[in-house]
């Protein structure tokens, strides 16, 4: 396994791989979600490369940049067995001084995180274009877990039609339900087990589906209802929409229909989805 912080010198590693190159960008902190698309990606490429790095751009002035978790020799450590490349550039290798272009995506990002984060998706899509051109993938691997941001890379990556396949991987759970997050670590214990919450109303809400219910209000009555029994959940958001144009379905759900939810647990915010189909 070759590491590097250098983007030529990755480009020099990258253009003597055997293709296809597979491509996982993460924020490092490595769990068995993050895992499971390293997995994915040696299934079924020749050359798997993995990025690591913490993007200052994709949070604002009142979120956690500084106490975001970070373990770089552990995260390596895991990599080992599965990764051929790993790339892990400091903030300066990828905005250097005087760095001022940034990707603005469009409606998409306006509403849930894009509407609660403001910038958000902006930092997101600037840093994910880049890597994109560094790596030069055949295939970039994706969490079904941050639903809107994959919605985002795919429109991104289908306007500015870019030769590659983005590849959306299921979520991975604890035991209990909870989606599995570098952010969970951020949690007490108590505020821990009253994450799982989150999970619970999710599948209320299949539950309702799969009886029949279509009214879009009575599911997200029901989810606000059981998540609001924890009293240290604070509710950003619950959405039923559309999971390529993120649209509201403000009265009936069809399927296939992204439900989604931002809850925040103390200074820690989760999000977690379902399709409903």
């Amino acid at each position: 396994m070759q590491v590097s912080e250098k983007i030529t010198d990755i480009r020099e590693i990258r253009s003597k791989l055997k293709e296809p190159v597979g491509f996982v960008p993460t924020m490092g902190y490595l769990h068995e979600g993050h895992l499971s698309l390293v997995r994915q990606a040696r299934e079924e490429n020749e050359s798997v490369i993995v990025s690591i790095f913490v993007n200052p751009a994709q949070f604002g002035p009142r979120e956690d940049f500084r106490n975001y978790p970070r373990d770089t020799e552990r995260d390596l450590a895991m990599l080992e067995p599965l990764t051929d490349v790993v790339f892990i550039p400091s903030g300066e290798e990828i905005y250097p001084e005087g760095y001022d272009t940034w990707i603005l995506p469009g409606d998409i990002t306006e509403r849930l995180e894009g509407a609660a984060r403001p910038g958000h998706f902006r930092g997101v899509a600037t840093v994910v274009i880049k890597l994109f051109n560094i790596v030069q993938p055949n295939r970039a691997y994706f969490g079904q877990k941050d639903a809107q941001q994959l919605a985002v890379i795919e429109k991104l990556v289908a306007d500015l039609n870019m030769n590659l396949e983005i590849v959306a991987c299921p979520i991975l759970r604890e035991p209990d339900g909870l989606a599995m997050s570098s952010r969970n670590t951020l949690l007490s214990s108590e505020q821990r087990q009253a994450a799982t919450v989150l999970y619970r109303s999710l599948e209320r809400a299949r539950e309702l589906w799969t009886r029949g219910e279509n009214n879009a209000g009575k599911i997200r009555l029901e989810m606000t209802e059981l998540i609001e029994r924890e009293p240290s959940a604070d509710i950003s958001y619950i959405s039923i929409a559309h999971p390529g144009t993120l649209k509201e379905m403000l009265h009936r759900v069809k399927s296939p229909a992204l439900v989604s939810l931002a809850v925040k647990f103390g200074r820690t915010r989760l999000i977690d989805n379902t399709i409903l189909e």
